[in-house]
């Protein structure tokens, strides 16, 4: 008997254990998913973004092409209608000429000279005729060179038409990655409860200042109008995590771009999106230096290359700085070690350190 009871408790562990694998109790209720590890939805979340903003960067870049051709193609046909008509206007007239020559054509020169009042009235004719057959030669070569010109125009038409049908393929797989990889991150947000979701979208945690930043601090400070020789040693070298003074930008075009990203503080992440309400990464870098009357590529990969690169140790207010060995983010420095930059969605545009991601590089623009 003590045995079968045995038995029986150790199948019931059994069931049980099997339940909590399954999912489901004895009697068959669900049991509720397990909660997952905020650490680990953190760290799969951020990879998706990440995946997203760089699948961001070749939509802009498609677009940007897309555009492009879209313009050109419309120019090219407008300009293709024109000389169609400028064309159609040279046949009539050379249809006209070949009517009139046909009707007199009939009639052998010699004998029209017979035929005529006078001699010096025929030859006058002729000379107009020859002139005129001379003329209707350089028409006819107009046209000839015309349908060329319509030709070669109907051909870039063409190319831009293709360029333009790959651009719209490049538009849909990068937009199909953004949404597919923004709604995974979603789905295990979802997963979280309110207090674990805002864990995991808050900004990092301010990490220790690095050499670099330190550096930036002090240089920070010294550039600092109400910076004195005889500060203290307190005042001249800022705490880790306390208030940081901002140098002066080098020039008025980059305190413009400055002065525009501090005022999209608060504005929110939207891929695709350049302003003036909604940005993504390389659009409010974009929209800042347009405020400043100068025109930046749209994307983070062509922003690099936008006048010529920097260390970070001779960073200044104005620089773009860069992210990650994809070159898929970017941000303004603002000094002090910090940037402006639009970090993911459901995070607005915010002052944050450099140091919170992977460096890349940076552009010194103006």
């Amino acid at each position: 008997m003590f045995a079968g009871g045995r038995r029986t408790a150790s199948t019931a562990v059994t069931l049980a254990l099997a339940g909590v694998a399954t999912g489901t109790t004895l009697d068959g209720t669900a049991l509720a998913e397990p909660k997952p590890a905020t650490a680990q939805v953190k760290e799969k979340v951020n990879a998706l973004y990440r995946q997203a903003e760089t699948a961001t960067e070749k939509y802009n870049g498609a677009k940007v092409k897309t555009d492009a051709a879209e313009k050109s193609l419309g120019e090219l046909r407008d300009e293709a209608a024109r000389r169609q008509d400028r064309l159609n206007e040279a046949r009539v007239g050379l249809g006209a000429a070949a009517a009139a020559q046909y009707r007199a054509g009939g009639v052998d020169p010699a004998l029209r000279l017979a035929l005529s009042s006078g001699p010096d009235h025929f030859l006058d004719r002729a000379a107009l005729t020859e002139r005129a057959d001379s003329r209707q030669a350089a028409v006819l070569s107009g046209v000839r060179e015309q349908m060329r010109d319509l030709d070669q125009v109907r051909d870039e038409a063409g190319e831009d038409l293709a360029a333009l049908k790959a651009g719209q393929g490049e538009l849909r797989e990068a937009k199909e990655t953004v949404t597919g990889r923004l709604s995974q991150a979603r789905k295990l947000l979802n997963r979280l409860d309110a207090a674990d979701r805002a864990r995991v979208t808050a900004p990092p945690a301010p990490a220790p200042p690095s050499a670099a930043a330190r550096r930036d601090a002090t240089a920070a400070h010294r550039d600092t109008p109400d910076a004195a020789p005889s500060a203290s040693p307190a005042r001249s070298a800022p705490a880790a995590g306390g208030p940081r003074a901002t140098p002066a930008a080098p020039n008025s075009r980059a305190a413009a771009a400055v002065s525009y990203a501090r005022g999209a503080i608060g504005s929110p992440y939207v891929w695709g999106a350049a302003g003036p309400n909604a940005f993504d990464c390389s659009g409010l870098t974009q929209a800042a230096y347009r405020a400043a009357g100068i025109s930046l590529p749209r994307t983070t990969y062509s922003q690099i290359n936008t006048g010529h690169r920097i260390s970070r140790s001779e960073l200044a207010p104005g620089d773009l700085v860069f992210f990650y060995s994809s070159i898929s983010h970017v941000g303004i420095y603002v000094g002090g070690g910090r940037m402006i930059h639009a970090p993911s969605p459901g995070a607005p545009v915010r002052l944050a350190p450099v140091a919170e991601m992977p460096f890349a590089g940076a552009a010194r623009v103006v």
